[in-house]
């Protein structure tokens, strides 16, 4: 058997809000909400060395912020037009090495990442009209065209589901508080994740197999009471998976 252990675990002060994945740089980006001190912060993290960037970043507006996209080495923040309103308002670029604000632009709003840059609209002018914009620096490029300017897609994998019958001979012996098992296959890697139940109510539970062998299992969530959404997802070689919602682990397959 070959055991895997993760090759970066790390805890958050809050809970793990949204990730997203630079598909240049392989870095993961997460944005984390702490609603008792009412902070989002941000953290960065380049998957292929297994090492944390930053931590903890946070812009001026420490509450009403949060995450758009990632490219190229640059992650952009967004802003909210008010306390009770989805609607975003400005961008800030931030370096995902270091995290050295880059530039902000307070009439900008996003609209949706290609593969030649982030797609973005200046919200004071009407009608609206998109433009492709330098990442790095800010500045409009050129008019945005559907044709060249297609959308970007990443690398990510989700897991599908099964149904009890296909839970592989390991794992027979659980019983799933329900038949919403997810799961993924990669290189030799077969990934499960399920709900079983225990005096207190559900917990999660992560298995990692390999040929004929668990090689690695995690608890992901005890004491919950309503069914959790998936517990892991898949870019290239490294599984990411969420523990209590605050915590990050990391294995390469």
């Amino acid at each position: 058997m070959t055991a895997l252990s993760p090759i970066l675990q790390k805890k958050f002060n809050g809970t793990i809000w949204r990730m997203d994945i630079d598909e240049v740089t392989s870095a993961l980006l997460l944005e984390i909400r702490n609603e008792a001190d009412r902070t989002t912060s941000f953290a960065a993290i380049n998957l292929p060395k297994a090492h944390l960037n930053f931590d903890g970043y946070t812009t001026h507006e420490r509450w009403l912020t949060g995450m758009e996209t990632a490219h190229n080495g640059v992650l952009l923040l967004h802003f909210f037009q008010g306390e009770s309103s989805p609607v975003h308002k400005g961008i800030a670029a931030v370096n995902v090495a270091d995290a050295a604000a880059l530039w902000s632009n307070y009439s900008l709003a996003f609209d949706h990442l290609s593969i030649n840059g982030p797609i973005m609209f200046n919200t004071q002018m009407l009608p609206k009209k998109l433009y492709v914009h330098d990442i790095e620096t800010g500045k409009a490029i050129r008019p945005y065209n559907y044709v060249i300017d297609s959308e970007l897609i990443r690398q990510i994998i989700v897991p599908q589901y099964i149904s009890p019958q296909q839970l592989p001979a390991q794992l027979q012996h659980i019983k799933p508080a329900n038949g919403l098992i997810h799961y993924i296959e990669h290189n030799s890697y077969r990934i499960v994740s399920l709900h079983t139940r225990n005096s207190r109510g559900l917990q999660q539970e992560l298995y990692v197999l390999n040929a004929d062998s668990i090689c690695y299992e995690e608890i992901l969530m005890t004491d919950i009471q309503k069914l959790q959404p998936e517990a892991f997802v898949l870019h290239k070689n490294w599984l990411i998976c969420l523990k209590n919602k605050t915590e990050l682990l990391v294995l390469e397959l």
